[in-house]
């Protein structure tokens, strides 16, 4: 699957998402993009706040752009994530939005990362979602 991701486009449109971002107190831009399984390319940057522990992630955009502009009959799924930072360079991405990206695509969800393109089962193993509920 990994080989029929245009993962060059999915970094560009990363970057030029980070251009948009809202990073005046830590200077840190952040962008973000995915390929979603109905076809799409969605896009996120990360938007601070001078409450700082209030800022979003470009992963929190980039999951909230999935359901904003997605089919409402059918919950699309993330299959091919990039986050970059100003350079363009491969991010990973923090705790909490792993878990967001684990909810979004689940185990089979493949992440671009400064070791290389990882499913999520190695970005994040022994993960909690939605079928550990079920179970419990």
């Amino acid at each position: 699957m990994t080989e029929q991701i245009d993962w060059p486009a999915l970094r560009a449109a990363a970057r030029a998402a980070m251009g948009r971002a809202y990073a005046p107190y830590s200077g840190f831009p952040v962008g973000a993009a995915a390929l979603v399984d109905d076809g799409r390319t969605i896009t996120g940057c990360n938007v601070e706040n001078a409450s700082y522990g209030v800022g979003l992630c470009a992963e929190c955009s980039l999951v909230s752009a999935l359901h904003g502009e997605g089919k409402a009959t059918a919950a699309p799924q993330l299959v091919a994530v990039a986050v970059v930072d100003r350079n363009g360079d491969p991010l990973m991405p923090c705790g909490r939005c792993r878990q967001l990206l684990w909810e979004q695509g689940g185990a089979a969800l493949l992440l671009e990362t400064v070791r290389g393109v990882l499913p999520m089962t190695e970005v994040l193993p022994d993960a909690f979602g939605p079928d550990d509920l079920l179970r419990r």
